[in-house]
C-alpha cells in the first residue's frame, strides 16, 4: 500500500471515530492500532504498549501534573474568587472592565496552571454569572473567557511548551520566557478589542453600577498577593537554574497548597478530596492524549507517511515565509480537529527540522504554533474552550458562545501576522534572560 493511500486511510479513520462522538485519546489510538495492524500485523500488540508507555516515559512530565495541581488548588478554593475580585475592583472603572477583569485573571490563572481548558472553566464559573447579572450580552460574557482562557496554553507555564520542548529537544526554561512577550501582548490585543468593542457597544459598566471606594480595592490585595509571588517565585527557580521544570512545578504546587490551607483555613478532607480529584482527572487527560498521539505518529512513520510529507515540503522551492504560510495553515487546520497536545506530538518533529534549515528560530515558532493551537481552542468543530462554557452555562445557545468568540480568533490571526513581522517579540527574553540560543 502506497504512502498516500495509507495516510488517508489512517486520517479517514480517526476523523470517522471523532465524529461519533468519541473521547480523543481512544480515537487517535485505535485509528493508530488499525495503522499499525497494517504495517506490522498481528505483533502490533507488543509495539503498542511499549510506544505509549515510552511516550509519556519521560521525567519532565512529571512537570504537567504539578503544574495542573496548582490550577486546580486554586480554581477549588475561594483563593481563585478573590483573584477576580481584585481585579475586577481595580479595573471596574474601564469601558467594558468586567470583560478586562475576566481576561487578566484568565492570564493571571494561566501562570498557575499551563492549560487552556482549567483556566476557562475556573474564570467561566465566577465571571459569567457576573456579566450576565450585570448586563452583559451573553456573546460579550462567554466570547471573552473562551478566548481569554486561550492564553492558557501561551504564557508560562505552558503545557504545550512542556510538550513541545520534550518532543523538539529544546529547552523548556527558552520556551516558557519564550511565550511571556507574545503571551502579554496578546493579553493587551485582546484588552484592546474588548474596550472597542465596548464603548461601540455603548455598554461600561452594564445594569447595575457599582462603585468601589480605595479601601474595597486595597482590602482584596494581601489575599492575592501570596499566590502573584508563588507565581513569581516559581518562573525565578526555574530560570536562574535552581531547579528543573519537574522541581519547579512541584514546589510550586506545595506552596499554592500551603498557602490557601493558611490564608484559608481549609482543613476539610472533602475540599482537599475535591482538588486532588479534579487535578488527577485533568492530568490523566492530558497524559492519555499524549502517549495515544505518540503512538498516532509511530503509526504515520511505520507507514512511511511522515517521511514522504517531510521529503515533499522538503522539495518544495518557494520562499522562506510562504512555506511559512503553508505550515501555518496546516497546524490551524489540524488544530480545529485535535487538542494541542495532540497536534505538537505528531507535527513537531516532522515540522522542526525544515523550519530550523529554512533559518526560523525554533523559539519563536513555538510560540507561532502555539497561537495556532489556541486559535483551534475556540473554533469548531472540536474547540474544547467552546464545549468548556457551554457546560458551565448551557443556558446560553452555542451560536452566541461563537459569535463572542469569534473576533477573538481575528485578533490571533492578527498577532501571528505581528509575530512574523517582528520575531523579537518571541526572541528577546530567551536570549536577554538566558543568552543567544546555541
Amino acid at each position: 500500500m502506497s504512502p498516500s493511500l495509507a495516510g488517508v486511510l489512517l486520517i479517514c479513520t480517526l476523523f470517522l471515530f471523532l465524529g461519533t462522538g468519541m473521547p480523543i485519546a481512544f480515537a487517535l489510538g485505535l485509528a493508530a492500532m488499525g495503522g499499525l495492524f497494517m504495517a506490522m500485523g498481528p505483533d502490533v500488540i507488543g509495539v503498542v504498549a511499549e510506544t505509549m508507555f515510552a511516550g509519556i516515559g519521560n521525567l519532565a512530565f512529571v512537570s504537567i501534573p504539578m503544574f495542573v495541581l496548582m490550577g486546580a488548588i486554586v480554581a477549588g478554593t475561594p483563593a481563585g474568587a478573590d483573584l477576580y475580585r481584585a481585579l475586577d475592583r481595580w479595573m471596574y472603572k474601564i469601558p467594558g472592565g468586567l470583560v478586562l477583569s475576566n481576561i487578566g485573571a484568565c492570564a493571571v490563572f494561566s501562570g498557575m496552571t499551563g492549560s487552556s481548558p482549567a483556566t476557562c472553566a475556573a474564570i467561566g464559573k465566577m465571571g459569567i454569572p457576573e456579566m450576565i447579572n450585570r448586563g452583559y450580552p451573553a456573546s460579550v460574557a462567554t466570547g471573552s473567557i473562551a478566548a481569554g482562557g486561550t492564553l492558557g496554553i501561551l504564557l508560562p507555564p505552558s503545557v504545550t511548551m512542556i510538550v513541545y520542548g520534550i518532543a523538539t529537544e529544546t529547552s523548556i526554561g527558552r520556551l516558557f520566557l519564550a511565550g511571556v512577550m507574545p503571551g502579554l501582548m496578546l493579553t493587551a490585543m485582546f484588552m484592546c478589542w474588548a474596550m472597542i468593542d465596548a464603548r461601540r457597544k455603548g455598554f461600561r459598566f452594564g445594569a447595575g453600577d457599582v462603585v468601589y471606594t480605595l479601601r474595597d480595592k486595597l482590602i482584596v490585595l494581601p489575599r492575592v498577593l501570596p499566590l502573584m509571588l508563588i507565581i513569581v517565585a516559581v518562573l525565578y527557580v526555574l530560570y536562574g537554574g535552581v531547579a528543573t521544570p519537574s522541581e519547579a512545578a512541584g514546589a510550586g504546587a506545595m506552596m499554592t497548597l500551603l498557602v490557601v490551607v493558611v490564608v484559608y483555613r481549609l482543613f476539610k478532607m472533602r475540599t482537599f478530596g475535591n482538588i486532588f480529584g479534579a487535578g488527577m482527572r485533568e492530568s490523566v487527560m492530558i497524559m492519555m492524549i499524549l502517549a495515544s498521539a505518540e503512538l498516532f505518529a509511530f503509526a504515520l512513520s511505520s507507514l512511511y507517511i511522515t517521511q514522504s510529507v517531510a521529503e515533499a515540503i522538503a522539495a518544495l522551492e518557494v520562499n522562506r515565509w510562504v512555506l511559512m504560510g503553508l505550515i501555518n495553515v496546516f497546524l490551524l487546520v489540524a488544530g480545529l480537529f485535535l487538542p494541542p497536545v495532540a497536534v505538537i506530538v505528531m507535527s513537531a518533529p516532522l515540522l522542526f527540522p525544515i523550519v530550523v534549515q529554512a533559518g526560523f528560530d525554533p523559539y519563536w515558532f513555538a510560540v507561532i504554533l502555539t497561537i495556532n493551537m489556541e486559535i483551534g481552542l475556540i473554533t469548531p468543530p472540536v474547540g474544547l474552550n467552546l464545549f468548556v462554557i457551554n457546560g458551565i452555562a448551557p443556558e446560553i445557545p452555542t451560536r452566541d458562545i461563537l459569535w463572542g468568540a469569534l473576533p477573538y480568533v481575528l485578533v490571533m490571526v492578527l498577532a501571528i501576522f505581528i509575530m512574523c513581522l517582528f520575531p523579537q517579540i518571541a526572541t528577546f527574553l530567551p536570549d536577554h534572560v538566558m543568552g543567544p540560543a546555541i
